[in-house]
């Protein structure tokens, strides 16, 4: 459980919410399955601002690790640009509304990938419930006009995970499976393994 605690320590805390819209054929938004694993090769562009849906996919991409890139550069801090190198994510939540769909995505550390492929946790339940609230009250939303610029465009016009063809970089069939695991965390930080039939962990 200490490792459980520790991972979970690394992946949630500090975790903050990131946009980046594109626009994608259904073919490749079909490709994404809950509770898959998926690999962003190279880096990942995202930003802290989160206007109006910009194109017809949004992914949200919740992360403790990305980086400000204000910090190197004045003119990011307009945009928000936050991001993410050869960055591991599980998709934790579909939303579908309008023709417009938005894809949740936690980022996590490498080490970690068979603990989150073989679980879920009242962590996660509780940071969709806040995704599919912020979808709701997002969809409608202006557009953030820093966000409307070509070059932003062109940084985040490629689907996250797979090629333009729709060949995944991550294998996830790989991941060896076990017997689904349901993990609480207490408001004190501990981790709980609560024992389910497989059956009820994925109602």
């Amino acid at each position: 459980m200490k490792r459980i605690e520790s991972i979970f320590n690394e992946t949630f805390s500090g975790l903050k919410l990131f946009y980046r819209d594109t626009n994608l054929p259904e073919n490749l938004i079909s490709n994404y399955k809950i509770g898959q694993i998926i690999k962003e090769k190279g880096f990942t562009d995202m930003t802290r601002l989160g206007g109006g849906l910009s194109g017809n996919l949004r992914y949200l991409i919740a992360s403790a690790d990305a980086k400000d890139l204000s910090v190197f550069n004045p003119d990011s801090a307009k945009i928000g640009h936050y991001l993410l190198a050869d960055a591991f994510f599980k998709v934790l939540d579909i939303q579908e509304k309008d023709s417009k769909t938005q894809i949740f995505l936690l980022h996590i550390p490498e080490n970690s990938i068979p603990l989150f492929k073989n679980s879920t946790s009242n962590i996660e339940e509780e940071i969709i419930e806040k995704a599919e609230k912020r979808f709701r009250e997002k969809i409608n939303d202006a557009l953030i006009p820093e966000l409307q610029t070509e070059d932003w465009k062109e940084r985040t016009k490629l689907p996250i995970g797979m090629s333009e063809s729709g060949e995944m970089f991550f294998d996830d069939s790989k991941i060896k499976l076990e017997s689904p695991k349901r993990i609480e965390i207490n408001k004190s930080g501990k981790a709980i393994e609560v024992k389910k039939p497989w059956w009820k962990v994925w109602q």
